[in-house]
């Protein structure tokens, strides 16, 4: 008995010694952030020079090595794949190639680091995994991250975006994706891409995947054949479901069909239906922002897609029924350079006139604090703020909306840091999403993925892909 009392006692200073030793370790970390300096660019530095050697080689065409090296920071700190492939072997020259620098990297250490970089980062946990394409500034990403979403990769091409991408993220994104191999892009659960809307050249050859080569949906498709995440959030313009007379968007979706994804169009319909038949279908898959809180008149089409076979159906979020109010978004006390002069707004009366006898209807479009919502703020609204203008004081003439109000109206917070060109800052906030509908759509997906998770399926990573191709018969065969 006594054996038993001691042995146990031993077991129990063993275990303290063990936390003692962790919390010492812990308490390094945080001191070793406070020595290296209280901002993160300086001490992110000493392991970029670290490990720019290692992430030359590895870094795509189109792509910075800092690309590389910010991801892999972020997998080593919050444990998922690195960049460049599966193999234990690449984290662990990471590891040691800091090591031998005589930089920690333990996950509390670049955890601070980390945290300490970007205006909005990560959460600590996370739900499900999730990669960003076509990233923009990441108002994707805003959303799924809200839902629980971890980012593990980004991809975006405008050098301008990707620097305000990285001072929000704490990541620079990926470039030119087309240069990418999709098996160097890391494991996920969600894909998201809001991708450019492209014609076809080989649309109707029933080529399969090959009708989108040249385009940069056919990188996306191939992404999705690779690496088989549970489901995609693709988002367009509205238009696309009319582009090409409606061929477009028949293609992608036939694309996808064939390689074993589903959407709330049935598989009959894509495959035999008309274009015009899909196309009454998909403008069920079109959201507003201002049925989710946001005082914008913005249409988009959000294409949800799931294995085949996952679930049954996807339930597109419903609209708040929330008044919404122009005003929500407006500084009480603007920048008077943002007000229009008195040559500038007279030639926008005369214009719009001028389009009004020629029957061209637009010309400009005028909101008060009062209005419950304005028009579609567009990238080019940097030029003249036409679709936007605000008249807010009694005497004065209308003025144009703020970068920040801009951010405001597309649902971004205001710890959001905007880019310090006004021209840059209008392009993004016109060019990205509105963040509460994807937030109220990733709150359908994380929903999806745990009712998943409960019933133990980790999602059937080629078998939907197998079925797919044996029931369209020979002209999808030929992807196989």
């Amino acid at each position: 008995m006594k054996s038993l009392l001691v042995e146990k006692a031993w077991k129990g200073e063993a275990q303290q010694r063990v936390r003692s030793k962790q919390k010492a370790e812990h308490e390094l970390d945080i001191a070793m952030v406070k020595k290296i300096g209280s901002r993160l660019g300086g001490s992110l530095e000493a392991y970029s020079r670290v490990l720019w050697d290692a992430a030359v080689p590895l870094t795509p065409m189109g792509s910075d090595p800092q690309a590389v090296i910010d991801q892999w920071l972020h997998a080593v700190a919050y444990g998922f794949e690195c960049f460049g492939g599966t193999d234990p072997a690449l984290r662990h020259s990471i590891l040691n190639a800091l090591a031998k620098a005589g930089l920690r990297a333990t996950q509390p250490l670049l955890r601070n680091l980390l945290l300490e970089v970007a205006a909005i980062p990560s959460p600590a946990a996370h739900k499900f995994s999730f990669i960003d394409l076509f990233a923009g500034i990441g108002g994707m990403r805003l959303g799924f991250q809200a839902e629980g979403g971890r980012c593990v990769f980004s991809s975006e091409w405008d050098s301008a975006a990707q620097q305000t991408y990285r001072k929000n993220h704490g990541e620079l994104p990926f470039g030119d994706i087309t240069r990418m191999h999709p098996s160097s892009i890391p494991e996920h659960d969600v894909l998201l891409a809001g991708f450019p809307c492209q014609p076809f050249s080989h649309a109707g050859k029933k080529l399969g995947i090959e009708d989108t080569r040249g385009t940069l949906f056919y990188d996306i498709a191939q992404i999705l054949k690779s690496k088989r995440p549970k489901f995609a959030l693709l988002e367009n313009v509205r238009g696309l479901i009319s582009h090409q007379g409606g061929d477009t968007l028949r293609v992608i979706l036939q694309t996808l069909t064939d390689i074993g994804y589903e959407c709330n169009i049935p598989r009959e319909c894509i495959i035999l239906g008309s274009s015009r038949v899909i196309q009454d279908a998909a403008k069920r898959m079109v959201l507003r922002s201002n049925d989710f809180g946001v005082p914008q008149k913005r249409q988009r089409i959000y294409i949800l897609l799931w294995q085949e076979g996952l679930i049954g159906k996807f339930d597109y979020p419903r609209p708040m029924q929330a008044p919404t109010r122009v005003g929500s978004i407006l500084d009480p006390n603007p920048d008077p350079r943002l007000r229009l002069s008195d040559r500038l707004w007279a030639g926008h009366q005369r214009r719009k006139r001028d389009n009004e006898l020629a029957g061209k209807g637009f010309g400009f479009g005028l909101v008060t604090p009062d209005s419950d919502c304005a028009n579609t703020l567009s990238a080019r609204y940097y030029k003249d703020g036409s679709e936007i203008l605000v008249l807010d004081e009694v005497g004065l003439n209308p003025r144009k909306l703020s970068p920040r109000e801009a951010a405001r109206l597309q649902g971004f917070p205001d710890r959001f840091e905007v880019h310090s060109s006004a021209v840059q800052a209008y392009k993004q906030f016109g060019n990205s999403v509105s963040v509460p509908v994807i937030e109220a759509l990733a709150r359908q997906v994380a929903a999806n993925l745990a009712s998943i998770k409960r019933r133990g399926e980790p999602g059937r990573r080629s078998a939907g892909s197998k079925r797919g191709l044996a029931k369209l018969g020979s002209r999808t065969a030929r992807l196989s």
